[in-house]
């Protein structure tokens, strides 16, 4: 069985002010991110659809040009492609859902 503690897994650096570390089967894949209040996670989309679910602070989640704030057990979808970014309003946990695995991420934080 294949197995990781997220809350006691070593976070590393995914970008200023973000740590994280992640978990992959063979189609999809979590994130467990911790975000510094005012963290701007900068605008983009990948061709994984995701799941994001606010487990404690509250983000600003903007997908495709609409804004919504998110606080902990709201969950947005993101389709493949979407064009997204977020901004911790606080300091905040979120979980992010990724299917198929992002190779990418998971190379650097698995």
């Amino acid at each position: 069985m294949k197995r990781k503690n997220l809350l006691a897994a070593e976070k590393k650096p995914l970008f200023e002010g973000a740590r994280a570390t992640a978990f992959g089967g063979e189609r999809a894949m979590v994130n467990y991110v911790e975000l510094a209040p005012g963290t701007d996670v900068p605008e983009h989309a990948h061709p994984e659809e995701q799941l994001t679910l606010v487990l404690s602070g509250r983000i600003l989640f903007v997908l495709e040009g609409e804004e919504a704030e998110l606080g902990p057990g709201e969950a947005v979808w993101v389709p493949k492609g979407a064009r997204h970014r977020v901004r911790a309003l606080e300091e905040s946990v979120v979980l992010d859902v990724f299917s198929p695995v992002r190779e990418d991420l998971l190379g650097k934080l698995g």
